[in-house]
């Protein structure tokens, strides 16, 4: 059996060093902000990041285009390798359609390699926590479609539930109107969100007040997640390390979950939802 390379994207939000335990390649997403191409190499990276969003500096990201995901796998597949690819949901970035194509052309190239990719669906840790699962599959020994079926078969499982402190961001993405912002930041209005079965994010209520809507994130996670499945969670955060790791208390204590892997929200995805986002990723009965 031919070996194989399991292919995330940064928009994933794994750290390099997580990523290198694991044994992924990253496919890097870009983000400008102020008009300069930014990296996101380390914490102090990401931090710096965000000071320049709070000061409410331009962002904007792109996504990977065929030409990149062509370099970027031809030097895997030179390795006799097969591949798989696990992408940035298609309905928030063109990245997985310009994978698909990349890969039809090397399937050419390549007719005796396995090469797949699946649509996650998924966003930041979301789709980091799916990748974790297939990473730790094939650690165990499962080859790549098994790997690849259970992607395939539990990514509407993998629950994406978050909020925004800053209604500017969502403001500029075009989610919500001017009026909704201004009103909303007066009122101190929190959205509680999530990526839905189509991997849109979907505003789903609102409260009054940071912990609010903290409680209810961490109250979705009560009332859906698998008994038996959810040894781990994943946290992530726009910088707000505190909130997260009150969310992370929670979560261990009253819900019994074993580990909980905290970890920024990367610039990519951090450049639309903005600082403060604090968001929680678990396996539960439906999304």
């Amino acid at each position: 059996m031919r070996n194989y390379v399991i292919v995330t994207d940064s928009a994933a939000d794994l750290s390099i060093e997580r990523a290198e335990q694991l044994g992924l390649r990253i496919v890097p997403l870009g983000v400008m902000v102020d008009g300069v191409e930014r990296q996101a190499k380390s914490t102090d990276d990401v931090r710096a990041i965000y000071t320049m969003l709070r000061e409410k500096k331009s962002a904007t990201t792109n996504a990977a285009n065929i030409e990149q995901f062509l370099e970027f796998f031809g030097e895997i597949l030179k390795e006799d390798v097969d591949l798989l690819y696990l992408g940035f949901s298609s309905a928030l970035s063109g990245t997985f359609s310009a994978s698909s194509v990349a890969l039809q052309e090397l399937a050419e190239q390549y007719p005796d390699r396995k090469l797949y990719a699946v649509d996650t669906l998924c966003a930041s840790m979301g789709q980091g926590l799916l990748v974790w699962y297939a990473a730790k599959m094939k650690e165990n020994g499962s080859d790549i479609d098994t790997v690849k079926d259970f992607v395939e078969n539990n990514k509407l499982n993998l629950c994406h539930w978050f909020t925004v402190d800053d209604l500017f961001f969502l403001k500029r993405g075009g989610r919500i109107s001017a009026a909704t912002a201004v009103v909303g930041s007066l009122l101190n209005i929190k959205p509680v969100m999530h990526v839905d079965n189509a991997g849109r994010l979907i505003n789903v209520s609102k409260v009054r007040g940071r912990k609010a809507a903290i409680d209810a994130i961490f109250q979705k996670a009560k009332e859906t997640m698998l008994e038996g499945r959810n040894d781990v969670m994943f946290i992530s955060h726009g910088d707000c390390v505190e909130d997260a790791e009150y969310l992370a208390g929670r979560v261990q204590a009253e819900l019994g979950v074993k580990q909980v892997v905290i970890d920024f929200i990367g610039p990519v995805i951090g450049a639309h939802s903005g600082p403060g986002t604090l968001a929680l990723f678990f396996l539960g009965s439906e999304r």
